[in-house]
């Protein structure tokens, strides 16, 4: 009877094709407008991205580049104390103001000239340098330095000036990195410690009251917590350790005050990493005999290790990166000091202070703003790099 029914080949094929399938029909690939549309979005959002990135770090740069390549001219309170020609190789300009030494390169009018010997006040000169013309210059006539920043000079000066041209950017790293440190110690132990108690202790109804909150501590507008930390945090120091230890304008305040700032992100991202760690390893440390709190301590936080450490470096960076807590209640002038009681500024509290004066555009004090910048955003590249870094190296995979 099989062998009756059993169609052949060719009777199979010509069965298939009157019921109207056709083999290339059958396989051929339907477009999903929807997912394509939605497809293409995301393409477009993730190009906008990467592009703004590349446009912030092109303007950054080349703002930067003009800073360390241009030259301006600063006044050194030197003038002629006689007139010279134009063939005179030296002149005396005194000995009071600004100190000149040796291959500086000075201007007046608009000759250009560069220092070979100095002698008590008697300059001696290469005239007409960088094809500027030589001529004659009156009594009086005022001598100008050449000035310009240099890397050696941005990385390691401990003084930062834009007025008289002294350009090290110690000072603001120096109140940037203290400020950050705070910070940690503040927000690091109380973020992993409230992340543990959701994860691990907390009832629905606790987690459901303490999370809104946290959030509501992250909404707080930023320029609310710098008042809170002049007008609560600094008399509060200044009523602990004394009013002649803490200033008005100090690094501690600014510090704690970001440090509270940023615990709810760390709160969050830890218990993510926490809740993320399987329920059967907690259970199998309860029935090894360990207490919850062993487990939480021994178990848990060790197997979410590279959750919480990426936590972490985040929230450094968003310390770093914090600009009106420090504008407000840090201090408003660059000043290298390793007392966190007294004022400093920080790399972004100068940005704000400088951005808002009355600069000019284009300025040595304006490019310096963007140099800043740029520092910054290689400080923050260089810990999302870590950050990921660290993940790759401890992730763990349970299955």
């Amino acid at each position: 009877m099989d062998e009756e029914n059993r169609l052949t080949p060719g009777q199979a094929k010509a069965q298939i094709q009157s019921a109207g399938y056709h083999r290339s029909n059958n396989l051929k690939k339907k477009r999903r407008w929807g997912e394509f549309i939605i497809q293409t979005l995301l393409f477009i959002s993730g190009a906008i991205s990467i592009l703004t990135t590349v446009g912030i770090v092109y303007e950054l740069g080349k703002e930067s580049l003009t800073f360390f390549t241009r030259q301006s001219w600063e006044q050194t309170n030197h003038t002629l104390k006689a007139s010279i020609d134009a063939e005179a190789t030296q002149f005396d300009v005194g000995t009071s103001g600004f100190t000149l030494e040796p291959d500086d390169k000075i201007r007046i009018d608009e000759e250009l000239m560069v220092i070979t010997d100095i002698t008590a006040g008697i300059v001696k000169v290469e005239r007409g340098v960088e094809k500027t013309a030589a001529a004659e210059h009156r009594i009086g006539s005022e001598v100008f330095l050449s000035s310009s920043v240099t890397l050696v000079e941005f990385f390691t000066g401990t003084k930062w000036n834009p007025q008289i041209g002294q350009f090290g950017i110690w000072p603001l790293l120096n109140a940037t990195l203290m400020v950050s440190l705070i910070a940690m110690l503040v927000s690091l132990p109380l973020g992993l410690s409230i992340a543990i108690y959701l994860s691990e202790y907390a009832s629905m109804r606790a987690r459901s009251t303490i999370k809104p909150i946290l959030e509501v501590l992250s909404g707080v507008p930023t320029v609310v917590y710098g008042y809170f930390a002049l007008t609560f945090m600094t008399p509060l120091l200044k009523t602990i350790l004394g009013n002649d230890v803490v200033e008005v304008y100090n690094v501690a305040s600014a510090g704690i005050v970001v440090g509270i700032l940023i615990i709810p992100l760390v709160s969050s991202m830890s218990e993510d990493a926490l809740s993320a760690v399987p329920r059967s390893l907690r259970e199998a440390a309860y029935g090894m005999g360990a207490t919850k709190l062993e487990t939480a301590v021994r178990v848990v936080v060790p197997a979410a290790t590279s959750g919480i450490v990426a936590a972490f470096i985040v929230a450094i960076s968003r310390a770093i990166g914090e600009t009106m807590v420090v504008a407000l209640a840090a201090g408003a002038g660059p000043n290298f000091t390793f007392n966190p009681f007294k004022p400093a500024e920080t790399m972004t509290g100068h940005i704000v202070r400088i951005s808002g004066g009355d600069i000019s555009y284009d300025s040595i004090d304006y490019n310096s703003i963007f140099a800043i910048g740029l520092f910054l955003f290689f400080i923050t590249l260089t810990l999302n790099v870590i950050s990921q870094r660290v993940v790759r190296r401890f992730r763990e995979v349970y299955e």
